[in-house]
């Protein structure tokens, strides 16, 4: 369960303060994937930086039951001077999983070979994509924030995350940012609409499809 709690969050633009949440209060349960819609721009991605816990929101509370994933397939925390391994063991030892069984599980599942054992600064993004994604199915998180699941790898890569994200699904919880409807009706079962910082939830994501495509029409 995550709970957001008269959580507010603007940004200075040149057209004035874009607002991301206004005063938002709203639970995401358990036992749901919940797809988090919205426009280009409206602030997704942001708001699953302050559920992770890696950006501060301008006021409100952020509140969780159980561990939280970084947002899955995020690279950028990551230190570009260690290995792929390196960086491996080293986010084991946070979140306090075993370390070598991590390690054999991200070296086969994320298909990098031998840039496994070369610094993350010579990766490229997709690279670093799949290391990131790789990091973070190996830990069994009780909700995971997904950010584009799709756009991680090519299409065999993409459709081997997508069999591993369900698997992970019968025993947790998700809130996933895509913009594919497609993704959306088979990974989610709820859904919540972002749009001018207010946050709007349904129990039934065929409505939540129907009232974002709603907005993007108008």
């Amino acid at each position: 369960m995550i709970e957001l709690r008269n959580l507010s969050k603007s940004f200075r633009s040149g057209r004035g303060r874009k607002h991301i949440a206004r005063n938002l209060s709203i639970v995401f349960p358990t036992g749901c994937s919940v797809a988090l819609l919205g426009r280009n721009g409206s602030g997704k991605s942001t708001l699953l930086q302050m559920i992770a816990g890696n950006m501060r929101p301008d006021s409100g509370q952020i509140i969780s039951k159980g561990q939280v994933s970084f947002p899955v397939g995020f690279s950028g925390s990551f230190h570009r001077d260690l290995t792929g391994a390196q960086n491996t063991r080293f986010i084991a030892r946070i979140y306090g999983v075993d370390t070598d069984e991590l390690l054999r599980f991200v070296e086969d599942f994320a298909g990098l070979g031998g840039h496994f054992n070369m610094p993350v600064r010579l990766y490229s993004s997709g690279m670093r994509s799949r290391l990131a994604f790789g990091i973070s199915m190996g830990i069994k998180f009780d909700t995971y924030l997904v950010d584009e699941i799709t756009a991680v790898g090519d299409q065999a890569f993409r459709e081997k995350s997508s069999a591993m994200f369900k698997d992970r699904m019968r025993n947790s919880n998700a809130i996933v940012v895509t913009h594919s409807m497609k993704d959306v009706r088979r990974l989610c079962n709820a859904g919540a609409v972002l749009e001018n910082g207010r946050l709007r939830y349904f129990d039934d994501v065929e409505e939540a499809i129907d009232f974002h495509l709603g907005n993007m029409r108008t």
